[in-house]
């Protein structure tokens, strides 16, 4: 009995883990370049090339990070889950739109998933049973 606490503790770890490389991405990386005025070098051209006004670049990364800290409350994970999923949907089909590479968002939805489903394992369970 210990050991399975033991495994499954080890899993939750990684879970957080997961959670927090996917937040931290997101919500300090890519969402903090949002609201620095004047925009770092590259932001703007970027803004340009996905044809997003870098006036609505302040209330996309009040989204993100709305998103995250959802993510991050294991009250409302689940919800943070399916909003970052959504959000990163909207960014691939931006990128698609512009012929970019369009793999970094829907990887990091898997992490976020993944890392979500490490931190409840009974997630996992669900979405893998057989009816």
């Amino acid at each position: 009995m210990a050991e399975a606490s033991a495994g499954s503790n080890k899993l939750t770890i990684a879970g957080w883990a997961l959670s927090g490389l996917v937040a931290l991405f997101m919500g300090v990386v890519s969402a903090a370049g949002k609201f620095i005025q004047p925009p770092p070098p590259g932001v703007l051209e970027t803004a340009q090339h996905l044809g997003l006004p870098i006036e609505k670049y302040p209330a996309i990364g009040i989204v993100e990070i709305t998103c995250v800290v959802l993510f991050l409350i294991p009250r409302t994970a689940f919800v943070g889950a399916i909003l970052i999923a959504a959000y990163l949907g909207g960014a691939t089909a931006i990128h698609v739109r512009v012929s970019d590479p369009w793999f970094m968002p829907p990887l990091m939805g898997v992490l976020a998933w993944v890392g979500y489903g490490l931190r409840r394992p009974d997630v996992l369970r669900t979405a893998f049973a057989k009816n």
